[in-house]
Parts: structure tokens; C-alpha cells; sequence
């Protein structure tokens, strides 16, 4: 891709054209808008963002009938969430047709990817209850993260602080669903915390299909009356009957257990012009597979990766506008009994600078991420960001960038009798395009994006022949894909009462060339059609209802409707739930082979101590 050093030189034209004209500073934040953290340096409200971000906010996953983070983002356009388990077993991660290796998992903007394989990406998120708000980057404006951020990253914002308060939460329902959870949060003098502890089971809707999952969640501020320093710690554990998650015998029981953790601090300087945030942190994770889920010797792959790293992220105001800085070096080690073990380090730097022209109208953002891994070349991926307010309401916006991926040590050394690994594997790239337009005031809002994205040397997995052979990963020369998405949401009242209808709208066109889609694994089952609409409605004072309708159509022509609800009545300290899922009983398949659950309902009993 040599184009892309062009592209850089010009990166670079624009960067000293645009200095040249600049006389604005920055405008002041409003602080009654939602500064969005997922730019990691430049911090900028949602409405002057010249980016495609969705966000999720505590009242949408509250009025989303959804009951963890892979159901909320499947109410996303242009997010793919391709689930085998239920409760939050097992989910594989998609944007805009990318694979579950492509789209990089951020808490709190801690980068949550693992060497060992992107199937691990949702074993990180965090329980409902601890959530601020989702912010989801999509296209050539996630190269702000590097690594990983190929299709797009999602940025899980814990909540600050919960005061002094504490609630108990007690669910049951269909398949033997039971499930409790402990919330808690304390101010002190100079320091706030954050627990969270929950359990969530189940006997499983079908063979094989049951799980035992454990939450563990602090958030700690220390030192708040002078330079506060925040810790998160979480744990988060799944066992689970991994039923023909992998092949099609059923005899073999499957099952699987993993666990995630992370332990960061963070702390920031700042002043009126200068802000920089450093933060150390450690990753974990675990993964143990068995074949027969009753005979652990007959086939069993062990996995653990750590991920040590520190990061620095900075952001400087001046009459020229605010530039955006930052350093990431991380360390990775693997112990397999599949893989081997295997160490890497990583380095990235990014530097971006956002102009603000015609009164601030205007803002044009160059940046470039430059990366280096141990077992990789160094290598260099620019893009610029370009927005335009026609109105205070209305703002058109473009990007265009390079992002990559470097392949998982799955991609490079795994094997198994249907599957080999691939040590001469390249890292992906692709050249990503990106116009839309975004409109928002207090009764609707509205956003369209039409996108295209150019990739070398995808990575897939290939076979000789439709019926045989080893699916071996194979770089893939060429794949075009393109696409449009429409959001939109009306609020309005009734009896004083807040309404809400939304929708969401997402096509997408996949382009393999040069390639027969019939020996490929992975790449043939993206949501070609893609349709969300979501009714909130209250028209009593305490009872609230909620109805969600999915409608996809897959590239295979698999096509299916599920349609979700929830019910919620509050009595002062007391909330009762009722949550219904796949009303209509929909017989269908994300991923695999994996019929998934049959119509079920889930009750909910939720008390506060304030």
C-alpha cells in the first residue's frame, strides 16, 4: 500500500495549510453536553464530534429489554453481535462486516484486546449496572486507537460514583434463569468507591447449554481534594456448555470456562491549556477448552495471556487549536499448550491536530498513528477528519484514514485437526472513506453515513475444497466492502410523560474478489440488511414499557425477526422487571451452527437502600 505514504505527504500539506489560516482558539465546552472520551486526546462534545459515534446512554440500556452489553449492542446499527451462549457466555464482536479480531474493546479507554484471539473481546464487558454510557466509534475515525480499531472500537464508560447507596438485584425465569447481583457505592472525605458483585446461571435453553457466570467490579477515586488517582479492578469469570460451538458432533459435550481481569490507575494534570493523562494497567486473561466436556484428557487447550502496559495521552490548546498526543507501550506474554509461548512488544505514538476555521464552522483534524511490534515491521497509518456546521443543528462530516491489524496468535500458530495457523502470516490493512451528515436538537435527531472500506490481505480461513480439507489462515488479496447507515430517534411526550421512538438502519455489501466465498469460514455471514426500532413509551407515573423489533438479513440469505420487550414498575425504594425475549418465538442463527434460545422471560425484583 504504498499510496498511503501519499496520502501521509498530504496529511502533512493540509497540517501546514491549515496552521497558516488559523486565528481561533477552541471554543469553551458546553457543560450540558456529552464531551465524549472516546477520542482519547482532543476531549470534544458530542455534537461538534466530525466522527460516526453512537451513544448509549444509561437511560438506553435502561429502556433497551436488554440484560448485559452483547444485547444492548445488538440494537446498533451497523454492530453485529454474533452470539453462541447466552447471559453473556460467548459473543463474537462485528462492525460493518469486519471480523471479531477487527473491533477493539475499550473500559474506560483502556485498550481490552487479546493476542490470543478476538473471541475473547465480550468476555470484558462489564454488568448493566456499573455503566455510565457506550460510546461506539465506527470507520476510519477509530484509527485514533491503533491496533485493533480495523472496523471500529467501543469505549464501555463506568459510572463515577453512586454516592451512598446500595441496591440488591434478584432475577429468575425460563431455562432456570437465577440470577443476583450487589451494587454499593460510599463517599468519603477524599475518596469514593464503587463494588459490584454478581452471579448469573442458568440450566440452559438446550443441551449442553448451561452457564455459571461471576461479575467482580471495583472503582475506586483516592486523593480527590488533590490529585485524585483512579483504580479499576474487575474479574469476570464464565463457565459454560459450549455445545456444538465449535464443530458439529453431537456427541463431544463441549464446554469452556474463561476468565478477564484488569487492575489500572489513572490520574490527571491539567491546566488551562494543557492536559496529559498517564495510566499504568494489567490484563488477564484465561481461556480452557475441552472437547468432551466429561473426558478432559481426550482433547483440552489451555490459554493465558497478560498484557502489562503504561500509556500517556495529552492534549494541548493554543491560538493554533488543540493538538492531540500520545504514547502506548505494552508488553504481552502467552503461556498455551496449543500456541506455545510467545512474548511481544508493542509501541504506538499518535499525534493529531484539530483546526478550527470560519468562527469555528470549520474543523479539519490530520493525524497519524505510527506502531511498532516486536514481531512485526514498523509502520506508519495517517488519516484526517473533517467537519462542517451548516447549522447550529445540522453538521456534515468526512474521514478517511489507514487502519490495521496485526494477526492473533491463533491466526499464526494454532492447530487442531480441522484447523492450522498460518506463521507467514501479513498484517491487515485497509484504506477507509467516510461522508455524513448529523442533525440533533431536544425533540429529534438523526444521523446518515455512507462508507467504504478498501482491505489487503485480510485474514480468513481457507480450505482446498467445499467438503475437505484443513481451513488453514490464508491472507486474502483483496475484499471491497461499502455500505450506509441511518439512526434516528423522536422524542415527545404524553401526559407530561417522556416518549421515545427510534430506528436504526444499516446495508451492507461485501466484495471477495478473486476469492470462492464457499471454502471461507468467516467472512460470508455479515448482515447484508440490518433494521432496529426501539418504543419507549410511560403513561402511567411509575410503570415504564419497552419494545424492541430486529429484523437481519445475512449474506448467506438466512433472514429472521426477533422481537424483545420489558416491563418496569417502580414503587418508591422497590422495582419490579419483566423481560421478554423472542416473543414471537423466531427460529434462527448467529453464528455457527447454534440455534439460539426459543422464547423465554426473565422477572426482576430491585431494591435501594439510599
Amino acid at each position: 500500500m504504498n499510496t498511503k505514504y501519499n496520502f501521509l505527504l498530504l496529511i502533512l500539506i493540509a497540517f501546514f495549510q491549515a496552521n497558516a489560516q488559523e486565528q481561533n482558539e477552541v471554543k469553551t465546552d458546553s457543560l450540558e453536553e456529552v464531551i465524549i472520551n472516546s477520542t482519547r486526546r482532543i476531549d470534544l462534545p458530542f455534537k461538534k464530534n466530525s466522527r460516526t459515534i453512537n451513544i448509549i446512554t444509561k437511560a438506553d440500556i435502561k429502556n433497551s429489554a436488554a440484560v448485559n452489553v452483547a444485547d444492548v449492542l445488538q440494537q446498533v446499527a451497523g454492530v453485529d453481535i454474533r452470539r453462541r451462549g447466552t447471559g453473556g457466555s460467548q459473543a463474537d464482536l462485528y462492525i460493518r462486516g469486519g471480523g471479531f479480531d477487527q473491533t477493539l474493546l475499550l473500559i474506560d479507554g483502556i485498550k481490552m484486546d487479546d493476542a490470543q484471539t478476538g473471541h475473547h473481546t465480550m468476555n470484558a464487558a462489564l454488568p448493566l449496572e456499573v455503566i455510565e454510557r457506550i460510546e461506539i466509534v465506527k470507520g476510519p475515525a477509530a484509527r485514533v486507537f491503533g491496533q485493533n480499531a480495523f472496523t471500529g472500537a467501543i469505549n464501555i464508560v463506568t459510572k463515577k460514583n453512586l454516592e451512598n447507596s446500595a441496591s440488591i438485584n434478584v432475577e429468575t425465569g425460563s431455562f432456570g434463569q437465577l440470577n443476583g447481583n450487589v451494587t454499593a457505592g460510599v463517599s468519603l472525605d477524599n475518596s469514593s468507591h464503587i463494588i459490584h458483585a454478581g452471579r448469573v446461571t442458568s440450566a440452559g435453553y438446550r443441551n449442553n447449554s448451561d452457564y455459571d457466570n461471576s461479575n467482580y467490579f471495583i472503582k475506586s477515586t483516592f486523593n480527590e481534594n488533590k490529585q485524585p488517582i483512579q483504580m479499576i479492578a474487575t474479574f469476570l469469570e464464565r463457565k459454560f456448555g459450549a455445545e456444538n460451538f465449535y464443530t458439529t458432533n453431537p456427541s463431544f459435550n463441549e464446554y469452556e470456562e474463561t476468565q478477564n481481569s484488569l487492575v489500572a490507575f489513572t490520574t490527571t494534570f491539567k491546566n488551562e491549556k494543557f492536559k496529559i493523562t498517564p495510566r499504568i494497567y494489567w490484563r488477564r486473561n484465561q481461556d480452557m477448552f475441552l472437547l468432551r466436556r466429561f473426558e478432559p484428557a481426550f482433547f483440552r487447550n489451555f490459554h493465558v495471556s497478560n498484557k502489562v502496559g503504561t500509556e500517556a495521552n495529552a492534549a494541548y490548546k493554543s491560538d493554533l487549536g488543540t493538538t492531540g498526543f500520545g504514547l502506548d507501550l505494552a508488553k504481552v506474554f502467552l503461556r498455551s499448550n496449543n500456541l506455545g509461548e510467545r512474548n511481544r512488544f508493542m509501541a504506538t505514538a499518535f499525534l493529531e491536530h484539530r483546526f478550527n476555521l470560519l468562527d469555528g464552522k470549520l474543523d479539519i483534524t490530520p493525524g497519524v498513528a505510527a506502531t511498532y511490534f516486536s514481531d512485526f515491521k514498523f509502520n506508519a497509518f495517517p488519516g484526517i477528519d473533517v467537519g462542517f456546521s451548516i447549522t447550529d443543528n445540522l453538521r456534515a462530516y468526512g474521514n478517511v484514514g489507514y487502519t490495521y491489524r496485526i494477526p492473533t496468535y491463533t491466526d499464526l500458530f494454532y492447530s487442531d485437526p480441522a484447523t492450522s495457523g498460518n506463521p507467514d502470516l501479513e498484517p491487515e490493512e485497509a484504506f477507509a472513506q467516510e461522508i455524513g451528515l448529523k442533525y440533533f436538537s431536544s425533540k429529534f435527531s438523526a444521523s446518515v453515513a455512507v462508507f467504504n472500506r478498501d482491505a489487503e490481505n485480510l485474514i480468513d480461513y481457507i480450505r482446498p475444497n467445499t467438503t475437505t480439507g484443513i481451513f488453514t489462515a490464508t491472507n486474502i488479496r483483496e475484499v471491497n466492502t461499502k455500505g450506509v447507515e441511518v439512526d434516528a430517534a423522536y422524542n415527545f411526550k404524553i401526559k407530561d410523560f417522556n416518549q421515545t421512538l427510534a430506528f436504526g438502519y444499516s446495508y451492507l455489501d461485501d466484495n471477495i474478489m478473486d476469492q470462492n466465498p464457499d471454502l471461507s469460514r468467516y467472512s460470508l455471514n455479515t448482515l447484508r440488511h440490518q433494521y432496529i426500532t426501539r418504543l419507549s413509551t410511560q403513561v402511567f407515573k411509575n410503570v415504564r414499557q419497552n419494545i424492541v423489533y430486529k429484523y437481519a438479513e445475512r449474506t448467506t440469505g438466512q433472514t429472521y425477526n426477533v422481537w424483545d420487550a420489558s416491563l418496569i414498575v417502580k414503587l418508591k425504594q422497590t422495582e419490579f422487571t419483566v423481560t421478554a425475549s423472542n416473543i414471537f418465538d423466531a427460529d434462527y442463527i448467529e453464528s455457527g451452527f447454534v440455534p439460539m434460545p426459543p422464547s423465554n422471560v426473565l422477572f426482576g425484583l430491585r431494591y435501594t437502600f439510599n
